[in-house]
């Protein structure tokens, strides 16, 4: 049973997403597969509960909702002052930051545009309101570490590689 997707399990995939319209958004390779572990939101949670059960060398398609995306598409971009923004970081458009909002909490912006001083800013996720579709094929189940468990997500593809964090 230790290569079907469950919790607490490292799953290696081949994937490739792309919106209503066909195009492809993102993909990963044969050469360089996309590691996560199940279970701790390291993706959208309508592809996680589409894999769980499956087992390694299992192909599917599958067809994610906004709601079970990156959500519906809220509120409408705001423009602020290039100051906002740590003097010596490019602000370029698709770049993502975290804002604070005054009370503590950390919450992903993206940018949006950069009109002289003014940085259009969004909360939503650039794939807010898209119906995602993925083609995926599991290459590989492990069991996670200790220290992936512990920060949540896997180490690379092997468990062994090192990050900065």
């Amino acid at each position: 049973m230790s290569n079907v997707v469950a919790d607490g399990k490292v799953v290696i995939l081949n994937y490739t997403l792309k919106n209503a319209q066909g195009l492809v958004l993102d993909e990963s390779t044969h050469d360089d597969p996309f590691p996560y572990l199940h279970g701790a939101d390291n993706i959208v949670p309508g592809l996680e509960r589409a894999l769980t059960g499956r087992s390694v060398g299992e192909k599917l398609e599958v067809k994610v909702e906004p709601k079970d995306g990156y959500g519906e598409r809220e509120g409408v971009p705001q423009a602020v002052p290039r100051s906002a923004f740590p003097p010596d970081a490019p602000v370029m458009e698709g770049m993502q930051f975290f804002a604070s909002d005054g009370q503590g909490n950390h919450m992903p912006i993206w940018v949006v545009g950069v009109q002289g001083d003014e940085v259009l800013v969004d909360g939503n996720h650039p794939l807010a309101g898209e119906v995602l579709h993925f083609s995926v094929e599991i290459l590989g189940v492990r069991d996670a570490t200790r220290e992936e468990m512990a920060h949540g997500h896997p180490h690379g593809v092997t468990g062994h590689e090192g990050h900065d964090h």
